[in-house]
């Protein structure tokens, strides 16, 4: 599942994902944790990386995620497999996607899920292992 995710929707979309692409907020993580235990399924799950630091964007922040990632996995045994993000559109993505590639390095996740279709080659190429290329495949949104 790629987007926000309600705590309130997770025991409707476990059934019918295998992904979570935006983990962004403990109390998600809880829920997720609890509900996975309920019916036995361990979701692959990505954290969501505020990774300009703004305030309008979810997501967690570089300086919450260690703490963040060590809870997610340790305490709520959930399976992160990398991180993603969303960069901002005012400035030079190559910037963020660089530092977003050190992340997964440095916490030893193997999967990085950024680029959408304007910039995929940019995340490609700073290790993106997920690209979402909707409006190239489904055209601009109206």
């Amino acid at each position: 599942m790629i987007g926000k995710l309600q705590t309130n929707k997770v025991k409707y979309a476990l059934p019918l994902f295998d992904y979570i692409h935006s983990l962004d907020n403990i109390k998600l993580a809880e829920k997720i944790a609890k509900e996975q235990e309920k019916v036995k399924k361990n979701l692959k799950i990505f954290i969501q990386v505020n990774i300009g630091n703004e305030p309008q964007k979810s997501g967690i922040l570089v300086n919450d995620l260690e703490i963040f990632l060590r809870t997610c996995k340790e305490k709520l045994k959930l399976n992160i497999i990398g991180l993603m993000c969303i960069p901002p559109q005012s400035k030079p993505v190559i910037e963020y996607f660089k530092k977003m590639n050190e992340l997964n390095k440095f916490f030893d996740l193997r999967e990085l899920s950024m680029g959408m279709s304007q910039d995929y080659l940019d995340a490609i190429n700073y290790g993106s292992t997920y690209i979402r290329i909707g409006s190239n495949i489904f055209g601009q949104r109206s």
